[in-house]
């Protein structure tokens, strides 16, 4: 059909003006719907990446935690597999101090030895509480407490570093009755930490003060005549894992852990901690702000002294390491308790149910049945043949002290245990004779 004869009044430039425009328009359409259809596939991409990346975002939380786990769990065994030595080598350091007639050169060597000890525990303890920290895993036990008796007992500590270096320690007497809310362990651990710093960083020789003052807070400053810091050590100290310029010989020794402990343990405590210095060569300076206790007028009472003598007691060690169960044998005779030993669980067990006890010294990873299954069967025997029990482990975190006492210790101890720490666990013990 002819379309200008079907079009009446339309002629054929018009008719073709009007397709052309139509041409337009469709080709306009045709690049709209490319560019709707170029738009979805980019929204679907994009939503495909953030789908990934959701997933990617997911499972590295998935692998930091798990690594996280796995960092703690190796820190612990590491810990645990260190201590395990450091029993019979401290216990025969205070077999040797007891022996008759010891000599001064001997007396030396065993003060050496326990120094030693001392600072490796302190080592892994200040990595482990660096591990616990940075997860959130430590918590406080706050009570008021005597600011003086906090700073008496983290200078017995460290004393015998002091005396070796011939340096002198000088503690204020300012401020004997302040009270602080905090956790005794923790804050006795923050001030141990900032005065074997000191120690550590000041020549033979060397002086180190302690001076407290109160206002609206408590603030004690330890300063050093040592080696001091530079701006941009300074900048830094609190950070894990760093340290001042070392010399290969790496004689100050040292994690650089320390001062990140202690930071987040005052931080924990409701209070701040600086760091200053006025160069190399300078002297340090820590200062340590605290708020007072809520319960500031009322007097602290001083823990009464244990009395770490007993009378003599049937003992059994169960412990599977052949040197540290032979020397605690021998401390434990030498203060005239009777003593028997198992070197595994089950025989542990069977000693424990054939025999009346009045205490058992027990490691936890024992070859055959554990610590807490042995305890946990013992509990079920008949009241009579349940003897006091301290558990003896190299595992220091919480959780193993929980588990351990649900078992049915009724003490834990974490190794390396001082000698007076052990005699007082056994003086709370009743006699079964």
């Amino acid at each position: 059909m002819n379309l200008v004869a079907a079009t009446p009044g339309i002629g054929n430039d018009d008719l073709a003006l009007r397709l052309a425009a139509l041409e337009v328009e469709n080709a306009q359409l045709r690049r709209d719907l490319d560019a709707s259809c170029l738009m979805a596939a980019s929204l679907r991409e994009a939503n495909e990446h953030l789908v990934l990346a959701a997933v990617d975002a997911q499972t590295s939380r998935d692998d930091a935690e798990e690594t996280n786990r796995r960092q703690n769990e190796f820190l612990a065994m590491l810990a645990h597999e260190l201590r395990n030595p450091l029993v019979p080598i401290s216990v025969s350091a205070s077999l040797l101090e007891r022996a008759p007639a010891i000599e001064g050169s001997l007396v030396r060597l065993t003060n050496v030895i326990q120094r030693q000890v001392d600072h490796m525990a302190r080592l892994l303890d200040d990595l482990l509480d660096a591990a616990r920290l940075s997860s959130g895993k430590i918590t406080l036990a706050v009570e008021p407490l005597r600011l003086a008796e906090i700073l008496e007992h983290a200078a017995e500590t460290v004393m015998p570093r002091v005396r070796e270096r011939g340096q002198e320690l000088v503690v204020g007497s300012a401020g004997a009755d302040l009270l602080v809310d905090g956790d005794r362990v923790r804050l006795t651990q923050v001030f141990t930490n900032l005065l074997s710093n000191a120690s550590k960083y000041t020549q033979d020789g060397g002086r180190i003060e302690v001076t407290v003052d109160a206002a609206e807070s408590i603030t004690v400053t330890i300063a050093d005549n040592g080696s001091g810091m530079s701006p941009e050590t300074l900048g830094n100290a609190f950070d894990l894992f760093t340290q001042g310029p070392r010399s290969l010989a790496r004689s100050e020794g040292g994690l650089g852990v320390g001062l990140n402990v202690v930071r987040n343990l005052v931080t924990m405590h409701g209070g701040s901690v600086s760091a200053a210095s006025g160069g190399l060569g300078q002297g340090s300076t820590f200062t340590v702000g605290l708020p007072l206790s809520v319960a500031a007028g009322a007097a602290a009472a001083r823990p009464a002294s244990v009395n770490t003598t007993s009378p003599a007691r049937r003992i059994l060690i169960v412990e599977d390491n052949v040197d540290a169960s032979d020397v605690l044998r021998m401390l434990l005779e030498i203060e005239g308790h009777q003593v028997e030993i198992a070197g595994d669980g089950h025989a542990g067990l069977a000693l424990a149910l054939a025999g009346r006890f009045d205490a058992i010294v027990c490691d936890i990873g024992l070859p055959g049945l554990d610590g807490l299954e042995l305890i946990a069967r013992l509990r079920a025997a008949p009241p009579s043949l349940r003897p006091f029990t301290i558990a003896l482990s190299g595992y220091g975190q919480p959780q193993d002290r929980e588990r351990a006492l649900t078992a049915g210790f009724d003490r834990y101890l974490v190794k390396p245990v001082a000698p007076a720490v052990l005699f007082e666990a056994l003086a709370g013990t009743v006699p079964a004779r």
